[in-house]
């Protein structure tokens, strides 16, 4: 079994995990509806990708009171 002849440094194990941390996403603004999307996605609110409507947006549907 593989064991590392010397002990990793606090600075090196803090450089290698410095490189693994979760960073925000990426946003940008939907052409059509103006809505934040991630990039290359189509866009949840309207439905369109690229300028071109590609998925019919869902429309909520009123409840009826009984």
């Amino acid at each position: 079994m593989a064991v590392p002849k010397r002990r990793k440094s606090k600075s090196k194990v803090r450089m290698h995990r410095a490189n693994s941390a979760i960073g925000k996403p990426n946003l940008v603004p939907c052409t059509n509806c103006g809505a934040f999307i991630l990039p290359h996605r189509v866009c949840p609110s309207c439905g369109h990708y690229n300028g071109k409507l590609v998925v019919a947006p869902k429309v909520k549907k009123p409840k009826t009171e009984q």
